[in-house]
Parts: structure tokens; C-alpha cells; sequence
């Protein structure tokens, strides 16, 4: 009986170190989530002033001087997955949004991504780990946008990006287009408000254009790192509530167990006592 109890009470110290590992890991997400919401703004925004510049730069464009948009060529996916685990099925959600991968060159970001399409049969092109700190974002985005000009350069020229954002406590799956850039999406500015350049409008148009495609990869990097963190947060809030709940059970099985060690200890010693009299 006593080695029983101290079975029980040995889980329930496991447990309680676990339940410590989980509530960590909780408070750890839900920091870097906040922080990625913060900063986020300042990447939109920045998106924005991008998009904006380049309607000016169209604006000095002929109406038929837009450069030529593809229609055919190699077909590439990027897709932001988790870094770590321990997310729920983040990952799984990102991959079956992404649809049919075959024939298309697929550029993952995220170790656990990779891992999780090889468990699928599908091989990536190319992947990197994701970043595990929102201020490193950036440098990341220098990072993939170089990886992704390498891969245009050999003829890849339609790219998809597909990316999860946290709404409202709920993880939705984003898919954009990446290039080629639809120049129809951006309102050339008015004439009267052309700007004073020192380029060709086309170089200048170029120059944006590569600079919006980084704008565009650092928000979808910044939206994924913020989604991870919140998935992480909900599946810890869920693993909580369930080591709070086997707590409970082994708290209540302790108990049974001491009230029977008791039991049988009155038993003996009433028995000892009554052997002692006769």
C-alpha cells in the first residue's frame, strides 16, 4: 500500500514540474505574440508608403508603358510553418492550404514545416528555420528575398505566398500573390502630384517593385511569427487545463489511498492490542 501512495505521489510532483514547463511556455508565447502585434503596424504601414510610391512611379509611365506581366513559367510556393512544435496543427493548416504542391518549386519556412511536408512526401525546394525573435525579422526577409531572386533568376517567375494570421483568437490562412506584381492593383497618382525623380521610371518602377516583394515577405514573416505564438499560447492554455484536471484525479487518489494506509494501520494495531489482552 505504501509503495502505491508513493507511486501516486511521485506523479503528481511529475505533473506539477510539467504543469511549471507549460505555464513558462505560455507566458513566453503570449510575450512574443504581443510584441509581434506591435510591431506589425509599423511593417503595414510601411507596405503602404511602398504601394503608394509605386502608383507614383507609374503615374510617370505612358498608359501602355507598364512592364509586361507573365503568364506561364515555373510556378513557385512559400510557405511560413512553424518553427517549433507544439503549436497544435498549425502546421498541418498552412500545408492543405496550400493545395496541389506538385509542379511547383516549394520554399518553406519553418524546421518543423520542412519536417512536416517530408512526412507527406513533399520534398522542399529550399527552406530555412524561422526566426525565433521578432526583431530579427528583417534580416530574415533579406534572407528569403535573396533565396527568392537566385530561384526567379533560373526562371521562376509566378509566386504564391501563403502565410496564417491570428484574428480575434482564431488562425486563418492568407494566400497572396507575390509576383509577378499586378500593377493594376496599385492607383497611379495624379499628374499634378509627380514627383521629382533622379532615375528612368522604369528603373525607378524596378527598384519599388523589389522593394514592396520585401515589404510583402516581412509582413507575411511577422504574421506567421505572431500566429505561432498565439497557436502555442492556446495549445499550452489547453495542455494547462488538462494537467489541472489529472491533478485533480491524482489529488483525489492520493487521498483514497492515505484514508486506506490509515484503515489498514487501525486495523493492525486494534488486531496487535487485542493479541497483547489475550
Amino acid at each position: 500500500m505504501a509503495e502505491r501512495l508513493a507511486d501516486v505521489v511521485g506523479q503528481i510532483q511529475n505533473v506539477r514540474q510539467l504543469g511549471a514547463v507549460v505555464t513558462a511556455m505560455r507566458g513566453i508565447a503570449a510575450s512574443r505574440a504581443q510584441q509581434s502585434r506591435s510591431l506589425v503596424t509599423g511593417i503595414e504601414a510601411y507596405t503602404r508608403v511602398v504601394a503608394g510610391a509605386i502608383g507614383h512611379a507609374l503615374s510617370l509611365l505612358p498608359a501602355a508603358g507598364s512592364p509586361a506581366i507573365p503568364t506561364d513559367g515555373k510556378r513557385g510556393l512559400i510557405l511560413f510553418a512553424a518553427e517549433q512544435g507544439f503549436a497544435g496543427a498549425f502546421t498541418e493548416h498552412v500545408l492543405d492550404a496550400a493545395g496541389e504542391l506538385a509542379g511547383a518549386q516549394t520554399l518553406i519556412v519553418g524546421s518543423r514545416g520542412a519536417a512536416v511536408a517530408r512526412e507527406r512526401g513533399i520534398e522542399p525546394a529550399w527552406w530555412t528555420p524561422a526566426v525565433t525573435h521578432a526583431p530579427a525579422i528583417l534580416a530574415f526577409a533579406n534572407r528569403l528575398s535573396d533565396a527568392l531572386y537566385e530561384r526567379v533568376a533560373r526562371g521562376l517567375n509566378r509566386v504564391d505566398i501563403v502565410f496564417p494570421i491570428s484574428l480575434s483568437g482564431r488562425i486563418s490562412i492568407t494566400r497572396r500573390s507575390l509576383l509577378p506584381l499586378d500593377l493594376a492593383a496599385f492607383p497611379r497618382a495624379s499628374a499634378d502630384q509627380a514627383p521629382l525623380i533622379t532615375l528612368e521610371p522604369l528603373v525607378l518602377l524596378e527598384r519599388l517593385a523589389a522593394e514592396y516583394v520585401y515589404a510583402e515577405l516581412c509582413e507575411a514573416a511577422m504574421y506567421s511569427f505572431a500566429a505561432e505564438n498565439e497557436a502555442r499560447m492556446l495549445a499550452m492554455t489547453e495542455a494547462r487545463s488538462n494537467i489541472a484536471t489529472k491533478l485533480s484525479g491524482l489529488g483525489q487518489r492520493e487521498r483514497q489511498l492515505r484514508q486506506e494506509e490509515i484503515t489498514t494501520e487501525l486495523v493492525e494495531l486494534i488486531a496487535g492490542t487485542e493479541a497483547i489482552e489475550k
